[in-house]
Parts: C-alpha cells; structure tokens; sequence
C-alpha cells in the first residue's frame, strides 16, 4: 500500500483493477496520523521516501490536555449541536461539570470529548449537565458526583387545575446507562465496555448500522470488524434488523 500511494504522489498516476495501463490522477493529499511517523521511518517500518512526500507541511496539533482552554468552547458546540439533533432541552453545564471536564486529561482528545458529551445530552433530562451526567469521567478523576435533585413540574389535572408532584424524585434508571466500575469496585476491561457501547447503539438506533457507526464516530467496516473481534457478529449482525443498509 506505502508502495502505491508513493506513486500516486510521485508520479500522479494509479492501476485501477482490471485495467491495461495506467491513469493519470491530479489529487491533493491532506494527512493525518496519531503515530510518531519519524520514529516509524527511522525504524523500518514506514517508508522514508513516502515520509518526505507526505511531510511536505506539517502542522502539528496539540493533544487536548496540552489545550485545556479549548475544552469550554468545544464542549459548548457539541451541546449545542447534540441538543438540536435529539431534540433535548439541554442548554449547557454547571461549572462543577466544566471543572471536571476542564481537569480531566482526555486520553481520547477531541473525539472522546465528542461522545462524551453525546452520551450526556442523550440521557439527561434537565437543561443543564452536571458531574453526574459524567460518570465514566468522575470515576476517573476520583469524585463522587451527588445524584441530580429532579424538579418535577406539577401536571395539568384532567379536570383542569394541577395534580400533585413529589419534588426530589428520582429519575427513572436510563436503559442507556453504562458503567465504568464493576461489581468489585475495579474499572472494567475497555473491551468489555467497548463491547456493551456497540450494543447500547445497536439497540439505540434500531440496527441501522450506518447510523450506529456515524454516532460512534467510525466507519462501517470498523464497525463490523469490531462486532467480529468482540464476538458479537453472530448475535447482534446476524438479526435481520442489523442486516438493513442503515
């Protein structure tokens, strides 16, 4: 493959399969890469020429703990962007949230960000996330978030005027739930959580597996190479819902 894309570079040209000879190809090439390509090149493994042509300008991006004012304006822009697209009433976070976000060191940078706040929009109920709508992060940072106090607004009567509400009442438990810590208080395998965040999409979205791989941030081969690594190809891809074109 290094072979191949150095000569599209180089020369501009392709095989397509099937074909006699050669075709001409005018493409710019805008790349990206989480590796120390350098390091790859000075160890074999990736081709130095193909480095050079590649590195023609580089620009380097700082991971999101090196750019911790970044992580307001982007948390912002997900809420905002998530709200409109799942028709949710949340507005924004509490500063104890935007503390706990800001602290955090975001292994996963911006796309871990990305679902985070996703997952967040999606299963609260309020118009303002708080720590507790963060679990997995809170857990990681060591904080005990306090459980939200639901406001409950007291319903039209059917006879006209308002039926009583309890204040204080406690949100119904979400089947979107996810948690990072096991029965014995360790933090679980990221391949057990990765496999239980497929699912929870699967069943999110109905099985349209397009739109789970778009939510999830990956494309739909990924997709279906991780149902398979995850051993969950035959029961989840198998169902007749799972095997629609999304």
């Amino acid at each position: 493959m290094q072979v191949k894309l150095l000569r599209a570079l180089q020369e501009g040209e392709v095989d397509p399969v099937g074909a006699k000879r050669p075709v001409k190809v005018d493409v710019r090439i805008i790349s990206a890469t989480n590796r120390d390509l350098a390091e790859l090149t000075h160890e074999g493994s990736f081709r130095e020429d193909l480095y050079y042509r590649l590195n023609v300008f580089p620009i380097f991006v700082p991971p999101l703990r090196q750019r911790r004012e970044d992580i307001a304006a982007l948390t912002r822009h997900f809420i905002a962007r998530f709200a409109a697209e799942e028709n949710k009433p949340v507005s924004g976070l509490t500063p104890e949230a935007a503390e706990l976000l800001e602290n955090y060191d975001w292994p996963g940078n911006v796309r871990q960000l990305e679902n985070t706040v996703f997952r967040a929009v999606v299963l609260c109920d309020g118009m303002m996330l708080d720590v507790c709508d963060f679990p997995q992060i809170a857990a990681a940072m060591g904080v005990n978030p306090a459980p939200r106090r639901q406001v409950i607004a007291p319903a039209k009567a059917s006879e006209g005027g308002y039926a009583p509400q309890a204040f204080g009442q406690a949100a119904m438990p979400s089947p979107y739930a996810l948690s990072a810590i096991d029965a014995a208080g360790h933090m679980r395998k990221l391949e057990e959580v990765e496999s239980e965040i497929i699912r929870l999409a699967i069943s999110r979205y109905d099985g349209h597996m397009s739109e789970v791989a778009r939510r999830l941030g990956i494309g739909r081969s990924t997709l279906y190479r991780k149902l398979k690594e995850l051993g969950l190809e035959e029961t989840d891809a198998g169902d007749e819902s799972l095997k629609a074109a999304g």
